[in-house]
């Protein structure tokens, strides 16, 4: 299944994560890092680390802290090769030596790295994307921290941002990674607000969203399904590929080729989420 919902949960609220893992997420971040004051940072890891002991009910990622602090390396010993992890979010990522470190790091303690995500979170970062997407085979995506970045860029309105959110789009597909999942929409309440830049978000090439709160799931799986135009168109092409090879034009004048045929597959992919 593609996964269209990452749900953030602090690592030292265990109460917390039990309910997230019963949301309704695709995947559940279990966040050591912004969520999690300094004097909370052990205990959220060694939570973290007994709830993945065993293998959970939906996909789990942790979100580390940052690479350049002692405390990461303390998340990287104590989580990698758990049966319960499914992946690691390395914050403030902006260089390619970064993600080698790491999956070194983890390969030697485990025999294999677990998937990795990096978050790109500053202009150095944003300027060094392609690098960083094709830096290890073990790295399966990029997306962007906006809070950061929104501050190192020093942009006041939400369009200032559209720059960098498609020169990070552009990097994952050059990359041959999935489509990244939006930055979270930081006010839980603002679900219209919400729907409305999932819109934006969805019209520039994300595919999917991170959230804070179990209410923006909703808003965020329903802004990422195909509508029901899209299924309609997507069946016509995959028909009249079926029926004949090669490029080809539909009734309507729609080109179909082989990109147009693998967007139609998608698009039924995730219709199968409904």
């Amino acid at each position: 299944m593609i996964p269209l919902t990452w749900l953030y949960v602090p690592g030292d609220r265990p109460v917390t994560v039990t309910k997230a893992l019963s949301a309704g997420a695709d995947v559940v971040v279990i966040d050591l890092e912004d969520a999690v004051a300094p004097d909370r940072k052990d205990y959220a890891r060694t939570a973290t680390a007994e709830r993945l002991a065993e293998p959970q009910p939906v996909p789990v990622h942790v979100r580390v802290n940052a690479l350049d602090s002692p405390a990461a390396e303390a998340d990287l010993k104590a989580l990698a090769g758990l049966p319960g992890l499914s992946g690691l979010r390395l914050p403030k990522v902006t260089s390619r030596e970064q993600i080698v470190h790491v999956a070194g790091h983890t390969t030697l303690a485990t025999g294999s790295a677990p998937p990795l995500y990096a978050l790109l979170e500053s202009a150095l970062a944003v300027e060094c994307a392609h690098t960083i997407a094709t830096a290890h085979p073990a790295l399966r995506g990029i997306a962007l921290g906006e809070t950061d970045l929104r501050a190192d860029l020093g942009v006041r309105e939400d369009r200032g941002l559209d720059w960098s959110r498609s020169r990070v789009i552009l990097a994952a597909r050059a990359a041959g990674l999935p489509a990244p999942a939006q930055s979270v929409h930081p006010d839980t309440r603002d679900l219209d607000g919400l729907a409305t830049t999932c819109a934006h978000g969805r019209a520039l090439g994300f595919l999917g969203r991170a959230a804070i709160h179990p209410r923006q799931l909703p808003v965020i799986e329903r802004a990422y399904l195909p509508t029901q135009r899209e299924i309609e168109q997507a069946e016509r092409v995959l028909k009249a590929a079926a029926e004949q090879e090669g490029a080809q034009a539909l009734p309507d004048g729609t080109f179909v080729d082989a990109a147009v045929v693998a967007a139609a597959h998608t698009t039924m992919a995730l219709t199968r989420r409904r």
